[in-house]
């Protein structure tokens, strides 16, 4: 069963689902919204209870000013916000692109709310030895989308990312044909997150610090995309070995019952 909230904070209006029982597990993505990850919400709620999101500004996650920009300490904030909500002392995050730099912040600025994050992928591109040219290139897809679109945008982007194949998952690619609200979801990343999720800047000390445990994930045919180089280097800097998950960047909808199954092993500390 499938419960669904809604959750007033400072600027936004948050939607969110609950289903399964057992500790909390919060899957959360940027801008994937809470039903890209349904199917692998469902594989796992016999273990543990699921929760979904809307981030804000996505889908039924509305904000106060449409022009807010996203960014992924607002996100942060956000989840413990939902934690708060259910009466979550912690859980555990499994955070995929975006979300996966949502979920370092999470860990940065809220410690003990986390007991293990799995950073799927986080497109930190600040980490990079080439995060000059990686930076311009961003403010390039940002530009064209302003000038020509989402159509010129999205093209350009998933050649930088590496995600030429569609089978490879784009962040803002949804489960089926895009819907005007997919189109709506990927317009506002376009326009108001993909700076700031690709500028955040890793706070390796205070991730090293933290009781939290960090996992970094990555896709089993990843190897080409921008974002295993990121994972990678991340994975260096925090003196990690990165762990492999079924598939590309959206390994947890190509196969959400094998992607469950490693990332209960990860959860268990095996």
């Amino acid at each position: 069963m499938v419960t669904t909230h809604t959750l007033d904070v400072p600027g936004a209006h948050l939607y969110y689902e609950v289903r399964g029982s057992g500790p909390f597990l919060v899957l959360t993505g940027a801008p994937m919204s809470a039903v890209h990850f349904a199917p692998l919400a469902e594989a796992l709620a016999e273990s543990y209870t699921v929760v979904t999101h809307d981030p804000r500004g996505i889908s039924a996650s509305t904000l106060d000013d449409p022009e807010q920009d996203s960014t992924p300490d607002l996100r942060a904030d956000d989840i413990a916000a939902i934690l708060d909500d259910l009466g979550a002392e912690s859980a555990d995050v499994l955070g995929s692109s975006g979300g996966a730099v949502t979920g370092l912040a999470l860990v940065t600025r809220h410690p003990a709310r986390v007991r293990t994050l799995v950073a799927h992928e986080p497109p930190v591109l600040e980490v990079l030895p080439d995060a000059a040219e990686r930076r311009a290139e961003t403010d390039d897809i940002v530009e064209t989308f302003h000038r020509e679109g989402p159509g010129p945008a999205f093209m350009k982007f998933m050649a930088i990312s590496g995600m030429t194949d569609a089978e490879e998952g784009a962040p803002a690619g949804p489960p089926e044909e895009p819907s005007e609200q997919d189109m709506a979801d990927g317009a506002r990343f376009l326009a108001h997150e993909l700076r700031g999720t690709t500028r955040y800047v890793p706070d390796t000390a205070a991730l090293t610090a933290a009781p939290s445990r960090v996992v970094i994930g990555i896709g089993a045919t990843s190897g080409p995309l921008l974002t295993f180089r990121t994972s990678t280097e991340l994975a260096a800097r925090l003196d990690v070995t990165p762990t492999e998950f079924p598939g590309g960047h959206g390994g947890f909808v190509e196969a959400p019952g094998e992607f469950a199954e490693v990332l209960r092993k990860v959860l268990a500390g095996s």
